[in-house]
């Protein structure tokens, strides 16, 4: 295995994977229990930051901002805390970013955000708040250097009218200084590909990097692909056929698919992978593993005793 993942970091330029993880702030003390034993197991695989998500119309905002103020203070992780501009003005987001700074995050994914009523819902800009995410992050930046990640759609973001017109808000929202693009996940790798041509020609130079979901519930896995427009190919279903009520051969399955996609890109050049952990660890820990990342060796590991 090893010398496969030499073989395609070669083929990759030799440059070195780096991941990355999203979590989600918990809402039960079950739940909370949950994200942290996942965050202690993925910490030794050291990955470039770990971002925690934000709700719909800001609806987590206090429970985010716990999540990553106790990651930088209980881990050696980068968070990245996202951030909207949904259902408020633009002092009361620039205080919450200015909250950020303040308590050691230099990271933001700062993204429009969905309205309070979710997918599919008509989205109204605050009236004394940020119009769009290109706003956003010209704001964060305002407030201090941020290291600023914003979102990107290989498959068009739902509400956008082309290619063209989504390729325009990338641009503005590189121009207002975001540092890097993370995909909405997708299940067709040639579909990356191509939205990765359509920026390069366009001139939008930051990296793009995609975003894998792993799935463990395929029906949960197309219902969201049906709200959002990702695509979901037939043999991916064919994959988890028959297999509604046994979720342990599900896990199994999940792995040996994330893990097949994972290994394609990896073999046409990609070395950077963001992953949606839904707050568990033990498959996005294995596909990482097969990917060759390691905890560091415990000091005096392997060595003979004098």
């Amino acid at each position: 295995m090893s010398s496969d993942i030499e073989r395609r970091s070669r083929r990759a330029g030799g440059r070195p994977i780096s991941v990355s993880f999203e979590f989600f702030p918990p809402k039960t003390p079950e739940m909370e229990a949950t994200l942290w034993n996942s965050i202690t197991r993925l910490e030794p695989l050291a990955p470039k930051f770990v971002s925690v998500t934000y709700g719909a119309g800001g609806s987590t905002r206090e429970r985010t901002h716990a999540t990553v103020e106790r990651i930088v203070k209980e881990t050696r992780l980068a968070p990245a805390a996202h951030l909207t501009c949904v259902s408020a003005s633009r002092d009361e987001v620039d205080e919450v970013v200015r909250g950020y700074w303040a308590a050691g995050v230099r990271h933001i994914v700062a993204l429009r955000g969905d309205p309070p009523g979710g997918v599919g819902q008509a989205y109204e800009p605050h009236p004394q708040g940020y119009a769009s995410s290109a706003e956003l992050v010209a704001g964060v930046r305002r407030v201090a250097n941020f290291e600023v990640s914003v979102s990107a759609y290989p498959e068009k973001h739902p509400e956008s009218a082309s290619f063209e017109t989504d390729l325009d808000i990338l641009a503005a929202k590189v121009d207002a200084g975001a540092t890097r693009a993370i995909t909405q996940c997708f299940f067709d790798n040639d579909l990356y590909f191509s939205f990765l041509d359509k920026v390069q020609a366009r001139g939008i130079d930051v990296p793009v990097v995609p975003g894998i979901l792993p799935v463990t519930n395929f029906k949960q896995a197309v219902n969201f692909a049906t709200k959002t427009g990702t695509y979901m190919p037939s043999w991916l279903a064919g994959r988890f056929e028959g297999l509604d009520n046994d979720p342990e051969t599900r896990k199994l399955i999940a792995a040996a698919v994330a893990a097949e996609q994972v290994f394609d890109l990896l073999d046409r050049g990609v070395t950077e992978f963001h992953f949606y952990t839904l707050n568990r660890a033990d498959l996005v820990y294995a596909i990482c593993h097969l990917l060759g990342l390691r905890p560091p060796r415990e000091a005096g590991a392997g060595q003979a005793a004098a």
